[in-house]
């Protein structure tokens, strides 16, 4: 069996894409079909956004190890990641279904919002993270753009109820941070963190 560079714990295509930019080889380490990963994310009573999207990084950093050990794949630093979207202290999470959708993006309309990503990577020895935190601003939206965006079906999975690298690039006067990092894998931090584990890219 070949072994990866990295096992990547995450089903996102844009942590998949941003990786590749690197030229890391990575396997996918998936939760099985009985694996509850959505329980990970859910908020504490009064928990700051930051510490939030670092304390489930490290939940799913946990849940990954455990899964390699249940599967006995061969030794490899594991890569989890976690991004939460915050305006004014407050989570915006995945949103349920399209009237919550819209209704975070309501809230985004002409607002700073932050967009936190956690990044961990796991070796045998111990665990490597890092928090990247960026501001984001959208122009004011009109509810016939939100309504069409939502219609898009785009919203749905991401933090925020959008995605910076698709169709909500247009909402977006200005960002002061980290583009890969609100895509999900701020590639600064991830390469530093592979770098410390002895990662080659």
């Amino acid at each position: 069996m070949t072994v990866p560079s990295i096992y990547l714990a995450s089903q996102s295509p844009r942590r998949q894409e941003l990786l590749r930019q690197f030229g890391v080889s990575y396997e996918l380490l998936l939760p099985a079909n009985d694996e509850n990963t959505e329980s990970l994310e859910a908020v504490l009573p009064g928990e700051p956004p930051d510490n939030y999207v670092q304390r489930v990084c490290l939940l799913k950093a946990q849940a990954a190890i455990a899964r390699a050990s249940r599967r006995q794949l061969p030794p490899a630093p594991i890569l989890t990641a976690d991004t939460t979207v915050c305006l004014d202290g407050t989570i915006l999470g995945k949103p349920f279904d399209d009237a919550d959708a819209r209704a975070v993006l309501a809230r985004l309309s002409g607002t700073r919002h932050r967009v936190l990503t956690a990044v961990a990577i796991t070796t045998d020895a111990r665990t490597f993270h890092a928090l990247s935190i960026s501001h984001v601003w959208f122009r004011p939206l009109r509810q016939e753009e939100i309504e069409r965006y939502v219609a898009s079906g785009e919203p749905m999975g991401k933090a925020g109820a959008y995605g910076i690298q698709g169709k909500a690039a247009e909402f977006i006067m200005r960002i002061d941070g980290s583009y890969s990092g609100i895509m999900g894998l701020p590639l600064y931090e991830t390469a530093a963190l592979l770098r410390q584990v002895g990662v080659d890219f």
